[in-house]
């Protein structure tokens, strides 16, 4: 039997799979179960003090509020690292989960094995994603290499390191909402930060920041023109027109 000596916190709503885990986990995988509870409230309290350094879900929905416990954990102990199971092969569901910070994504139809081999890779430092899922993952990737503002940009305009960071994410065609999950921020931070960008760049909207930064902003292969007419599109599909 191998043994790491993690230890592992699960929540899931099943209580007879909470029990066969922990079981499975502790005799077979040599892992110490500190913990196993159903989503509670308040249950981020318990999970920290257990003292845990793997934290197992179930079946998490990014578009759930269940999914605020990824963010409130890795807020509260950034060193703990999360793995999902019984996860459906859905990339967009995915793609958020990783962009929160989980560590390990299986699927529903991975046994018991695959579920322990998963939790013991991801306690020495590695991910574990399904392959088919990879490479939405890498074009994601790929869409998001944005440069940041350039020097002459920082000087001229005066934007804050933090305010530079908004720009790409603003180029994506992101909300207030989307911005503050991904950077773990509250919304009311990212909105002010924001307001004050659009201040100093003197412009009206986030489309007219982008207009007056696209020379620096567009990928490559892009024309200025392009990025900005395709962050128009995505704005005005998603109803997104925030002024700050």
């Amino acid at each position: 039997m191998l043994s790491n000596g993690a230890s592992v916190f699960l929540v899931t709503a099943n209580r007879l799979l909470r029990e066969t885990l922990a079981r499975v986990l502790a005799k077979k995988g040599g892992l110490k179960v500190c913990g196993a509870s159903a989503c509670l409230p308040n249950i981020s309290d318990s999970i920290v003090e257990s003292g845990a350094e793997i934290l197992v879900l179930d079946a998490i929905n990014p578009n759930q509020p269940d999914c605020g416990l990824i963010f409130e954990i890795r807020r509260r102990s950034g060193l703990i690292k999360v793995v999902l199971i019984d996860m459906e092969e859905d990339a967009e569901v995915f793609l958020e989960c990783a962009r929160a910070g989980v560590l390990g994504y299986l699927l529903k139809d991975a046994s018991a094995n695959d579920v322990l081999s998963g939790i013991r890779s991801v306690s020495q430092g590695h991910a574990v994603y399904p392959p088919q899922l990879c490479l939405p993952l890498l074009r994601a990737v790929s869409r998001q290499s944005v440069p940041f503002p350039s020097a002459r940009i920082k000087f001229e305009l005066g934007l804050t390191r933090r305010q530079q960071q908004l720009v790409p994410m603003i180029a994506e065609g992101l909300t207030n909402k989307e911005i503050a999950s991904r950077l773990n921020l509250s919304e009311q931070t990212i909105k002010n930060h924001v307001h004050h960008m659009l201040r100093r760049v003197g412009v009206k909207n986030r489309l007219e920041v982008i207009d007056a930064m696209r020379d620096t902003f567009a990928p490559r292969g892009i024309s200025p023109f392009e990025h900005t007419q395709g962050y128009k599109v995505a704005l005005s599909g998603r109803h997104i027109l925030e002024t700050h």
